[in-house]
């Protein structure tokens, strides 16, 4: 027998006008890690939450990498056909034998 388990976050939730009033005490609140709802007629239209860093690819590093590394271009060759379509059966052919 399976036991099923709802899982309910309770959330602090304010309408526009209350967080234009109370936005130094609700922003202290999202810094300690409360998410707040901000409504409009009863409605979600945004959620407060904590700042999170940038993730992911920095582009405006790649210059300063290269320098560094004495790098020309991360990428030398892109083939003409790069983006075009694959034949329908690309994935179904077999690999070819390599000699």
């Amino acid at each position: 027998m399976w036991l099923q388990v709802a899982t309910f976050i309770a959330r602090k939730t304010v309408s526009i006008r209350e967080a234009k009033n109370r936005l130094t005490e609700l922003a202290r609140e999202v810094e300690e890690g409360e998410t707040i709802v901000v409504t409009r007629n009863g409605r979600p239209v945004l959620d407060l939450v904590p700042h999170q860093l940038r993730k992911g690819l920095r582009l405006e590093t790649m210059d300063e990498c290269k320098r560094k590394y004495g790098i020309q271009a991360f990428v030398s060759y892109i083939a003409e056909d790069f983006d075009e379509p694959l034949p329908e059966d690309f994935l179904l052919r077999p690999l070819p034998l390599e000699a």
